[in-house]
């Protein structure tokens, strides 16, 4: 149970920190916040993500071009373009790293007002650290998995925050239902969203990219990083931009 337990709480984290942080704060700035919060919620992430941090500056900017441009040749990772999952996943890989080592010639307006902590940004990115992370991950498993066939779920720890994107970017475009008719090929991939805190309200949040409560359309769409942005807001860790549906900014 220990390693069950483990292994949800690195899920959960890992995915709140991307939707709360990389998602709705870095690229979409539904709401605003200190610079020494910003820098917590970067630390946050970087523990939650571990061995598979993502670069809140880089996903930001790459999340805006996926909004801009989605199902189309310029969408960085779109299953239309795509032969299969992980074809997909290394153009995204691809795109990632030419933004993250200024590689890119991408239009200044989708890098407007992105977060980042250049410390944070290299030290989480080094190999070493990613590779002290998969050494803490496998001694954890050493000491406490009951059976060999507990260590299958090492290579999810070794790269949570690329398996989390896929499932939304492949599967949320091919399966599920929607809400909204749309230019792009977005769905809701689950009618209960159980498992991506909220993420899987991805026609919903195609059709109003900047709304900070990506369920609620029908009754069973619960989005369950909401009352925690709510509950953040009334303490004052951050300001809710209210009124804003834009597609990316």
């Amino acid at each position: 149970m220990i390693i069950i337990a483990f292994f949800l709480a690195h899920w959960y984290l890992s995915v709140l920190m991307q939707t709360f942080f990389l998602h709705r704060y870095a690229a979409h700035q539904m709401f605003t916040m200190s610079p020494g919060w910003e820098k917590f919620f970067y630390v946050l992430t970087f523990i939650g993500q571990g061995s598979s941090f993502l670069s809140p500056r880089a996903y930001g900017i790459m999340h805006r071009l996926h909004h801009a441009h989605a199902d189309t040749e310029f969408d960085p990772h779109s299953p239309e373009y795509s032969n299969n999952l992980f074809d997909m996943m290394w153009k995204t890989r691809t795109f990632y790293n030419d933004i993250l080592n200024n590689r890119d010639t991408i239009p200044a307006k989708f890098k407007k007002g992105v977060p980042n902590w250049p410390f944070m940004e290299w030290f989480g990115d080094r190999w070493p650290v990613r590779l002290a992370w998969g050494t803490a991950y496998t001694l954890f498993y050493i000491q406490f998995a009951p059976s060999p066939w507990y260590f299958l779920l090492l290579p999810v720890h070794f790269l949570m925050g690329p398996v989390h994107g896929a499932i939304i970017n492949w599967y949320a475009h091919r399966y599920g239902y929607t809400n909204f008719k749309l230019n792009d090929t977005a769905k809701n991939l689950l009618p209960f969203d159980f498992l991506m805190m909220g993420e899987s309200y991805h026609n919903n949040h195609h059709k109003y990219g900047g709304r900070p409560n990506f369920g609620g359309f029908r009754w069973h769409e619960f989005d369950p990083a909401y009352p925690l942005i709510l509950l953040l807001n009334k303490i004052g860790v951050l300001k809710l931009r209210l009124g804003r549906d834009e597609a990316y900014m």
